[in-house]
């Protein structure tokens, strides 16, 4: 079976529906990542788990998402995206009824190894569907922005509502309320996504790309994705003993890192549409240069400046993705951009998961201060990958 969606763009409530749903898909299932993290200190108090049991259960619903998207896409393919993409949906809601009745720890990690399963399909699956809804009429690269912003509002509501619920419900009683929004956040795709029964505007709309060249650009851009969200990644990890050796307390830390996702949310927004205005290239340059210098002021300011200075890093720090996601279609062949996305967020989650590893190793030998030097110092690798993607985009253009 071929792709269902098509959503021509001269039809702009189509246009609508397509990002108002794939915005939708990313808030719930960011939220439902996201939240685990809430959960994890119960879990370990209810059912007596090591730090490496806790570790596996979060890991193994962010494994799964990472390792199946590219099958999710190639099944899109076949079953329609729709299906897909509502199915991974309920999947996602049928796993935390699950969690709600686990009682064990084995129970808990074969409900969050479903919820990563489910969880594979949305970000390849809604990214192309807003992609061919806006190909027409342009815009794909605000869509696209607008679309990983909702991600992290998903990641801020969803987390903090049932943080706010655990103090007047059992822990049961809230994960299967997040069983619940997940299997109606799949009611309301499978009535909000516009579909058609026609072939895909990818298929009919997209440019044919020179192999050799979208491979080169495409690899470029999924390794500058990757190593920028893995020095995201490393930075978060360090950020609270960071702040913990200039003296900071649990609430010091708390707030700091609600300020930096809160310049991250906005950044996300911004930066999509700073790349339409001076380039991929120029802005990528302007992100990762700025993050690289701020990491390195956060290391010697003082607490009070750190604080001050977390908004503007956080806006930095998570604007290159916008960018980044934006260039996935311009890169993408012909009938493939599902596949795209789904190597590029393959590439971007597994370097997200990998690199605390990594650099926890870093910082173990050498200290958290040179730890983060290091991190700073890696995203100097992205400004040569980037005007390799710029340069594979220019020459598609031509």
């Amino acid at each position: 079976m071929t792709d269902t969606v098509a959503v021509p763009a001269s039809e702009p409530s189509s246009r609508r529906r397509a990002l108002i749903a794939g915005c939708s898909a990313h808030a719930v299932h960011d939220g439902l990542t996201d939240v685990i993290y809430v959960l994890l200190p119960i879990w370990q108090a209810q059912f007596a788990l090591s730090y490496a049991q806790i570790g596996l259960l979060r890991g193994a619903y962010s494994g799964m998402m990472a390792v199946f998207q590219l099958m999710a896409s190639r099944a899109a393919k076949r079953w329609g995206r729709v299906p897909m993409l509502v199915g991974g949906t309920a999947l996602a809601g049928v796993a935390y009824l699950l969690v709600g009745q686990a009682t064990g720890w084995g129970l808990l990690l074969m409900a969050l190894v479903l919820g990563g399963l489910g969880a594979s399909t949305q970000h390849p699956l809604a990214s192309s569907m807003i992609t061919d809804a806006y190909e027409k009429g342009g815009g794909v690269k605000q869509a696209l922005s607008q679309y990983n912003f909702s991600g992290d509002i998903g990641k801020t509501l969803i987390p903090g509502l049932v943080g706010l619920l655990l103090t007047v419900i059992s822990w049961r009683a809230s994960a299967t309320l997040l069983g619940l929004l997940g299997l109606a956040a799949a009611g309301l795709l499978w009535w909000l996504v516009p579909t058609q029964s026609s072939e895909s505007s990818s298929t009919k709309n997209a440019k044919p790309l020179s192999g050799n060249g979208s491979a080169t650009g495409l690899r470029a851009l999924i390794l500058t994705g990757t190593l920028d969200s893995a020095v995201r990644m490393g930075f978060l990890t360090f950020l609270p003993f960071l702040l913990q050796a200039k003296g900071a307390g649990t609430a010091g830390i708390g707030l700091a890192l609600t300020m930096l996702f809160i310049g991250g949310a906005f950044g996300k927004l911004l930066c999509g549409y700073l790349g339409v205005r001076i380039g991929m290239m120029r802005t990528v340059w302007l992100t990762e240069t700025s993050t690289a210098l701020l990491i390195v002021a956060a290391v010697y300011l003082p607490l009070t400046g750190l604080m001050v200075m977390l908004p503007v890093l956080g806006l930095v720090l998570n604007g290159t993705s916008s960018v980044l996601y934006g260039a996935v279609p311009d890169l993408a062949g012909a009938g493939k951009r599902e596949q795209a996305f789904a190597v590029f967020y393959t590439g971007t989650i597994g370097g997200g998961a990998l690199a605390p590893v990594v650099f926890g190793g870093v910082g173990d030998a050498l200290g958290v201060p040179v730890a983060l030097m290091v991190l700073a110092g890696m995203l100097l690798l992205t400004l040569p990958l980037a005007w390799v993607v710029q340069q594979v985009c220019a020459f598609q253009d031509q």
